[in-house]
């Protein structure tokens, strides 16, 4: 995908370096349609430059900074030098995924998508998420749900989701949590039983996997999985509130600890 549009200051920009010259360096800015930028020698790296082939080289991949925008005068001045390493990474990262978003486009709507109904997802998505690679990420995670209010029809919300689901990774996290049950009743273990089974719960979520596994007694572990720490911690909560309300209920005692009492297997 490429933006029709212009840059704004302050903006950083993925770029291919296209021609050198001893005053600077031009770009061609590969997320936006017939736009290029030029860095002066001096906005290429910190320091006095003897040559500045010694710091790019034409066909390499850039991330660069804008400084100023003159769409009257076609021209953009970037800077190389003003985006630290970090920055670089997290741009060239977000731009592997916006690429990886169009590729998925594709699989969705089809190579012979109309480019009027590629600019209506597109932006649909750009609306509500910011990006088509998380427009397609919540969607992988949530389902049509997260297309709730993008204006979207049934079947383009249904296309998205199907693909998403078959191509996005979801990033997920693990958190662990130990309960231990007692009850002194002579139906103990029953009762036990029950609270491991509240513990579990319905099992009607798709983004979340809790699992509860015997450690040794009376400790139980409490597994969740989840595509955020917020949903993973607030599931394990919500699990041992269950168990604990089960096997009070029944006469007996539940103690939530985060770390175990002896040394995991």
């Amino acid at each position: 995908m490429k933006y029709s549009g212009w840059p704004e200051k302050g903006d950083l920009v993925v770029g291919k370096v296209d021609e050198i010259e001893d005053f600077g360096v031009f770009v061609d800015l590969s997320e936006y349609e017939d736009k290029r930028g030029l860095v002066h020698v001096s906005e290429v790296a910190s320091g006095w430059i003897k040559n500045v082939r010694d710091h790019v080289s034409t066909g390499q991949t850039v991330v660069a900074k804008v400084l100023e925008v003159d769409e009257s005068s076609q021209q953009i001045d970037l800077s190389i030098k003003d985006v630290n390493e970090h920055q670089r990474k997290d741009k060239i990262q977000d731009w592997k995924n916006e690429q990886k978003a169009d590729k998925w486009m594709a699989l969705a709507f089809g190579e012979d998508m109309a480019d009027e109904q590629y600019t209506a997802v597109a932006n649909a998505l750009l609306a509500e998420f910011g990006g088509l690679y998380e427009g397609f990420e919540e969607a992988a995670i949530h389902g049509t749900e997260a297309l709730d209010d993008v204006d979207l029809d049934d079947d383009e919300i249904d296309a998205i989701v199907e693909t998403a689901r078959e191509n996005v990774s979801v990033p997920y996290v693990n958190v662990t949590g130990y309960v231990d049950l007692r009850c002194p009743t002579g139906d103990g273990v029953d009762h036990i039983k029950e609270a491991l089974k509240a513990a579990e719960g319905e099992g009607d979520s798709d983004e979340i996997e809790l699992t509860v596994a015997y450690v040794g007694s009376p400790e139980y572990r409490i597994k969740v999985k989840a595509p955020n720490y917020k949903t993973a911690e607030a599931a394990l909560e919500d699990a041992v509130a269950r168990a604990e309300a089960e096997i009070e209920s029944r006469g007996g005692t539940a103690e939530y600890h985060r770390e175990r009492h002896e040394d995991d297997e």
